[in-house]
């Protein structure tokens, strides 16, 4: 399954818990998370979608661990089924 057919399926499911998710681009800033997610009370999570092959390159691994660094939320989901455990790790947050 392509990337951005994984990112579709993210967001459909996403709005479905009343959040929302921005495709995150920032100029000149290569490596950043590829979503924002917005869920409501305010929890963010930034969301780095992969294939189930799919490997982070360095600017990526920076881009996580500047964030993580800051106290952000940080999830690098593999494929489909990568989808499926983050959001049913949501359950209880949600």
């Amino acid at each position: 399954m392509r990337e951005s057919e994984i990112e579709k399926i993210l967001r459909v499911e996403i709005e479905k818990l009343n959040g929302v998710c921005f495709k995150f681009i920032s100029p000149g800033n290569i490596g950043v998370p590829d979503r924002i997610v917005i869920y409501p009370g305010g929890k963010i999570h930034f969301i780095e979608l992969k294939t189930k092959k799919g490997v982070l390159s360095k600017a990526q691994e920076l881009q996580i661990s500047v964030l993580r660094s800051k106290g952000a939320e940080v999830f690098v989901i593999f494929g489909i089924d990568g989808v499926k455990q983050y959001l049913e790790g949501l359950k209880n947050e949600v």
